[in-house]
């Protein structure tokens, strides 16, 4: 399962985003994003985890804790890489 990880602080590292999941079980990759013209890191990031219980399990223990002053945000990934958007709908009167 592919697992979007957003509101990491700037001092988020690759190497400690993999071992907060490796907590959980096994994880195939971690990749955290970074511009590409300054190489800062965006603020996001993406976990790989092959078993879909152990990732279901790392997303409802890591939602919404607080590291390094920010609440983080974990879901999974859409499959164009990108956490799902809200739907906004219009009330008619």
């Amino acid at each position: 399962m592919n697992i979007y990880v957003g509101n990491l602080s700037d001092t988020m590292d690759q190497n400690r985003l993999q071992s907060m999941f490796e907590e959980f079980g096994t994880v195939d990759s971690a990749k955290l994003i970074k511009d590409r013209f300054n190489g800062t890191p965006k603020g996001f990031g993406f976990i790989e985890m092959p078993s879909n219980p152990e990732a279901d399990k790392a997303i409802k223990a890591l939602n919404g804790l607080f590291i390094d002053g920010k609440h983080i945000k974990v879901n999974q990934a859409t499959p164009d890489g990108k956490p799902a958007k809200k739907k906004f709908r219009r009330r008619r009167f």
